[in-house]
């Protein structure tokens, strides 16, 4: 027969010590207390001892321990390993174990285990004895019986070499991600502040921490906006708000004269005119109505565009003589009134302003009851700019 062919007999080897008042059974290594039934059971050490053998080796479990053998060689196994597998049926209750000696035989322990100072079977701590083969890029963790290789947190084992993880590529951060070895550090854009949690962004309200505008501030995700209140304009700088001079806008906002003030303008009139209700037009005030005239009794008030004037009385040239206030008459009896009108009558006639040109102001007519008799109508005086004609 070809190979290497192995019958592994199974033995039970149960160790009783006494103690006052009971027997105290313990069972040896490699074995194991069932106890339903008080017997010690081989313990399969290919199942509970991961790697147990390494490399080609294939594991073998025997009586009490196990083998390591080459996958080539086949391995028959005896029912008799387990003198208590399902095949037979359990053994009857045990009687009283009678009391004797100690058997002791060498204790070899498996790999990954050396003996104690208790000769006991203890782990091997592998990283504790620089006993592993974990290259520096490395950490080496203990484990009970052997060791593993593994990466410091930030890395990550690629053929055999930690290296490390770029996390700004996994979009770890909310906005900006600076990779370090091992780690990352996220910071967030201007007007933004870094949460607790170390990788989302919160705005940051400018207008309540600390106002940075003039007059008012409105805050904008990430940033924020300076305004300014009517009558004033924005600077360049985006903070400032400066007067904004509205008489330079145009010279119609006021009629007469437009003064600028913070924020706003206001207009104003000259001496003799009220402000409208329209705060911007201006209008003449009558002396003459409101009797704000400083005329003698004998004078007349006539109002002028902001102000008035005070008219003396009608005086009658040579050789006409004053019939009333008004008119004036030449005597027919007077030679010197043949080529000089009959009468003459003075009116003093005011106009409304704002008309324009040109238009008529005012008709005249007259009538005579004397045959032969024709009128001439002249401006006598106020009209030296001459703005005014008769027709």
């Amino acid at each position: 027969m070809q190979g290497l062919k192995r019958i592994l007999t199974a033995f039970t080897l149960t160790i009783c010590l006494s103690s006052p008042g009971k027997a105290q059974q313990q069972c040896t290594n490699g074995f194991d207390l069932d106890r339903a039934s008080g017997q010690c059971l081989d313990i399969d050490e290919c199942r509970t001892i991961p790697e147990a053998c390494r490399g080609d080796m294939v594991c073998v479990n025997q009586n009490g321990g196990y083998l390591c053998v080459p996958r080539t060689n086949p391995v028959y196994r005896s029912p008799y390993l387990n003198p208590y597998s399902n095949i037979y049926p359990p053994p009857p209750a045990p009687g009283p174990v009678p009391n004797y000696p100690t058997v002791t035989r060498p204790l070899i322990c498996r790999f990954g285990y050396q003996l104690d100072e208790n000769n006991q079977c203890a782990d091997v701590d592998e990283c504790a004895s620089d006993s592993h083969q974990c290259n520096p890029t490395q950490i080496c963790i203990n484990t009970e019986g052997g060791y593993t290789c593994s990466c410091t947190e930030g890395y990550w084992l690629l053929e055999g070499q930690c290296l490390d993880i770029d996390e700004c590529r996994y979009g770890y951060c909310q906005q900006l991600c600076a990779n370090v070895p091992g780690s990352y550090s996220c910071t967030c854009n201007p007007g933004f502040t870094l949460n607790d949690d170390g990788r989302s962004c919160q705005d940051v309200n400018e207008c309540t921490n600390e106002n940075p505008c003039t007059q008012t501030c409105v805050n904008t995700y990430g940033s924020f906006l300076c305004r300014c209140e009517p009558g004033y304009e924005l600077e360049a700088d985006g903070v400032n708000c400066s007067d904004m001079d509205e008489c330079s806008f145009s010279e119609f906002l006021c009629q007469h004269e437009c003064v600028n003030g913070p924020g706003s303008y206001y207009c104003i009139c000259p001496s003799g005119y009220n402000l409208l209700d329209d705060s911007r037009s201006c209008q003449d005030i009558n002396e003459c109505e409101t009797r704000n005239f400083t005329c003698t009794l004998q004078q007349t008030c006539f109002n002028i565009p902001g102000e008035y004037k005070c008219l003396d009385p009608v005086r009658c040239e040579d050789p006409y003589i004053q019939i009333n206030e008004n008119r004036c008459m030449c005597p027919a009896e007077n030679t010197g009134c043949r080529d000089q009108p009959f009468t003459i009558l003075y009116r003093v006639m005011d106009m409304v302003s704002g008309r324009s040109v040109p238009s008529d102001i005012f008709q005249m007519q007259a009538t005579t009851r004397y045959p032969g008799a024709y009128y001439i109508f002249q401006i006598k005086s106020g009209n030296e700019g001459r703005e005014f004609y008769m027709r």
